[in-house]
């Protein structure tokens, strides 16, 4: 096979919401890989795929855009690669223009305008199914031939229309394919023209249902009521957060006892001295502390995926639209808020889909104020050590209450800075919000459980590199230089994490925190979950371990300064690579310091507020 067959790509272009990622992982299955686009923060997805004929075709999952005009940053990246303007990028020799098939209108516009470009194109209509089933009658020949493209069908879930989507690919790469590219930016009467011949072609060849779909509208007459809808949105969450902390339990009971097993061999087979110490204190008590909560942080992402998939995110978004506006925030801010809730990164990253500056850095600047799957491991830790295991009601879990309840605290606070932002900063009014709703389409189990696993592997690399090392420098921070001949303190007072840690309790004691307290906020920094692997290698090493953590922590804090350790973390100013990525996207180190000075100073005033009205309690 010659070189030119072997380097064949295709980059698969769409409106949002239109399954193009599901046509993608349909097409590539697990050959793919995901990384990001050199020298941005947009994140590049591709895979390989053999045709009929035997080719071995690289495919491109591009970000979602309406128009190669590109009004965000997602769209930008789209557009450059298209126009191979990026770097280290080559333009694809074939464009696959991906559209949702119950809806056509927006993408007829886009698909004009990729067939300006140059290259060969098919347009793939996905979710054909759910169109046939609502009664949407598209006259396939007269499309095909108003654009002068192939048109073919595809339900990427259930890998329909595959076959022909290649074979159309087949065709167009044993032709031509080194036409030169012809997009330039258009003009409003060229834009005008787009539109209207979007719509001849719309009004000519795609016929709207006989029988309109009522599943469809009886759904959203529910699920987008301003009442009864923002109800099951609530319901939705606390089940979220329900599940969170009852689903997980069992397995995270497995992970725990295993890695007390180990840590019990390491004690029976290793000579007692600096290796066992290394091993049992270090390694296992500190990365097997965190790697306890791996399961909440899957049960988590399956239900954002979950929803994603189901085509309720859009709708939450809507709901959300005037409770955003009275915070000064924009409707489309939802969807990166609640993406904040796996982590800020692509939360602050999925903000590119506001168009105005102003609304897109006030929700960036908030986001990590959403409590991201990060902070999981530290608020099941005190939890668990501080709540009852009971029910509230009969019903509820009163751990998983306290749960919903510390993000219920982070999103509103959210809006309250946000309100303040647009107050202080600027005053003028956020733009209207307009979404385009994606048709109800039953989650692929494939393409959820893929997700889920993907972040798993993420967790899992996270927790092999940045905490296992963060885990052998505390280990080595609380174990050298020895304690004298002389001591009468515990070993680790005289280490120099130990010596670091009481440098800094007087600035934080006004809040209750301890000195290990304070060694475990600094590599924090670097990924907030690392925080409890912190304080486990330093109660391990100090010899203060009973039984677990929660336990352990459960005998030497008081109430209050488990209360104040929770206020302190719903506020935290984030880890340094959230700060990176605010960095690259507002083009500066202003806001992001601006973001770090302000997190700081709401959670120390939180702590200090709850350390001290807890206490006077007697808490």
């Amino acid at each position: 096979m010659s070189d030119a067959v072997l380097g064949t790509r295709i980059a698969l272009v769409g409106n949002p919401n239109s399954g193009k990622t599901s046509l993608f992982n349909a097409l590539t299955g697990a050959r793919q890989k995901v990384a990001n686009y050199p020298g941005v923060t947009v994140e590049r997805k591709e895979g390989v795929v053999q045709t009929p004929a035997g080719r071995r075709v690289s495919v491109l999952d591009l970000p979602g855009t309406y128009s190669l005009r590109a009004r965000s940053p997602d769209e930008a990246v789209t557009r450059d690669v298209v126009l191979g303007r990026l770097a280290g990028e080559t333009s694809p020799e074939i464009l696959v223009c991906v559209a949702d098939a119950t809806n056509l209108r927006l993408v007829l516009r886009l698909a004009l305008e990729l067939k300006s470009v140059g290259r060969p194109m098919v347009l793939a209509l996905n979710m054909y199914d759910i169109a046939e089933r609502q009664g949407i009658r598209i006259d396939l020949d007269g499309l095909a031939q108003a654009l002068d493209i192939p048109v073919v069908t595809t339900v990427a879930v259930r890998k329909r229309g595959l076959d022909m989507l290649l074979s159309q690919v087949d065709m167009l790469a044993a032709g031509n394919t080194d036409a030169s590219l012809a997009w330039h930016e258009p003009s409003a009467e060229e834009i005008r023209a787009a539109h209207r011949e979007a719509e001849r072609i719309m009004r000519s060849y795609v016929k709207p249902p006989l029988r309109p779909d009522t599943w469809t509208g009886r759904l959203d007459s529910v699920l987008l009521h301003p009442v009864a809808g923002t109800l099951i949105l609530m319901a939705i969450l606390f089940l979220m957060f329900q599940a969170v902390f009852t689903w997980a339990t069992p397995l995270m009971d497995m992970i725990d006892a295993g890695f007390a097993w180990l840590g019990q061999m390491v004690s029976l087979y290793v000579p007692a001295g600096l290796l066992q110490s290394f091993l049992a204190d270090g390694l296992i008590a500190g990365v097997g502390s965190v790697l306890v909560f791996l399961p909440q942080i899957l049960i988590l992402f399956f239900f954002i995926i979950l929803l994603e998939d189901f085509g309720y995110m859009a709708r939450a978004a809507f709901l959300m639209d005037r409770l955003m506006g009275v915070a000064g925030l924009h409707g489309r801010a939802f969807i990166p808020l609640l993406s904040s809730f796996a982590c800020a990164i692509p939360g602050i990253m999925s903000a590119r889909v506001i168009d105005n500056k102003r609304d897109r850095l006030t929700t960036i600047l908030v986001a990590p104020l959403t409590t991201c799957s990060a902070r999981i491991p530290v608020y099941t830790l005190i939890i668990a050590a501080f709540i009852p295991n009971r029910l509230v009601g009969g019903f509820a879990n009163l751990q998983g209450l306290v749960m919903f309840g510390l993000y219920a605290a982070g999103i509103g606070s959210a809006l309250i800075v946000a309100f303040v932002i647009r107050k202080l900063l600027w005053r003028s009014a956020s733009e209207p919000f307009l979404i385009e709703l994606p048709a109800y389409k039953v989650p692929d189990p494939k393409n959820v459980a893929r997700g889920v696993l993907l972040r798993g592997q993420i967790f899992l690399k996270r927790a092999g590199t940045i905490i296992a090392s963060m885990m052998v420098l505390i280990w080595f921070l609380s174990s050298f230089p020895g304690a004298p001949e002389n001591a009468t303190q515990p070993a680790i007072d005289y280490s120099f994490a130990g010596m670091l840690g009481h440098l800094i309790h007087p600035l934080l004691a006004p809040i209750g925190f301890t000195w290990q307290m304070a060694i475990a906020l600094i590599p924090g920094m670097a990924a907030r979950e690392v925080a409890v692997g912190a304080l486990g290698t330093v109660y391990a090493v100090g010899g203060e371990v009973e039984g677990t953590l929660a336990t352990t922590l459960a005998h030497q804090w008081p109430l209050a300064t488990a209360l104040s350790f929770l206020a302190w973390y719903v506020f935290a100013p984030q880890c340094l690579s959230t700060l990176a990525v605010v960095k690259r996207e507002t083009g500066g180190w202003l806001w992001p310091s601006v973001m770090f000075a302000y997190m700081l100073t709401l959670a120390y005033a939180a702590s200090f507020a709850v350390f001290h009205i807890a206490s006077l309690l007697g808490w």
